[in-house]
């Protein structure tokens, strides 16, 4: 749903990046480079990254008011 504040896995915070992340991998970037100019180096933090899907619009869309 929404990015997860901190690593499952190591603890480290990688919300702050997301924005940046996703912006610059819709403009074309490749996401390795990203992650890596970003500074993250450990393949639990890139998997947080690399596997998140955003779907909170699609689940909005069947929440009852």
């Amino acid at each position: 749903m929404i990015i997860p504040i901190r690593c499952f896995t190591c603890g480290k915070p990688i919300a702050q990046d997301w924005d940046e992340y996703n912006r610059r991998v819709s403009n074309g970037e490749e996401p390795g480079k990203v992650l890596d100019d970003l500074g993250y180096k450990r393949y639990c933090c890139r998997r947080m990254f690399l596997s998140h899907s955003e779907v909170i619009d699609e689940v909005m869309l069947y929440k009852r008011f």
